[in-house]
């Protein structure tokens, strides 16, 4: 995984201008079945993907926090929300509610696991968020994951494969 790990960045963004070519032909004409072909990869992929193995998403990236995440995640701290607020998170540039560090405070570098698991963020327990419902809707967030989650570059390459588009050319009639 660590091989895989290294290389991910480049070869997502070697695959970055085809997959944003084949996604805009894709929104164009989005199959019905597209929502349930992508839950089929999520879960073949996940069926051989342990993210106890990479952990890269907690390492590099900060989710989004919702108020009922800082509530549900201050009450399993014993913490008062503001407290939580104040001590681990901060707003980005698209004034959302982000963590000030990474790698995540909760993330437990020895095993990849995570202390707050079970009341972890919205964000976190749908990530990388291609098993969506609407999945046309999300893939530059998509493309964008595929840099740092290995699942989510397999599932888009495996969806090129098992939903490849026409190109758009012309064929002539004689």
């Amino acid at each position: 995984m660590e091989k895989f790990l290294k290389e991910l960045p480049k070869l997502a963004e070697e695959a970055k201008k085809e997959s944003q070519k084949y996604f805009a032909r894709l929104k164009k004409r989005t199959p019905k079945r597209l929502d349930y072909l992508m839950q089929e990869l999520h879960d073949e992929e996940f069926k051989k993907t342990d993210c106890l193995t990479c952990g890269n998403c907690c390492k590099t990236t900060s989710p989004i926090f919702t108020n009922i995440d800082i509530d549900r995640i201050s009450k399993y701290l014993k913490v008062k929300g503001a407290f939580f607020v104040e001590k681990y998170l901060e707003r980005d540039e698209d004034d959302f509610l982000v963590l000030k560090t990474a790698p995540c405070s909760f993330f437990d570098e020895s095993d990849n696991s995570c202390f707050i698991y079970n009341v972890r963020p919205k964000a976190c327990a749908e990530y990388p968020h291609t098993n969506r419902k609407k999945f046309i809707g999300i893939t530059d967030l998509t493309i964008d994951n595929t840099t740092v989650c290995p699942a989510a570059y397999n599932i888009v390459e495996n969806l090129k494969k098992r939903l490849p588009l026409e190109g758009n050319k012309k064929v002539k009639h004689s």
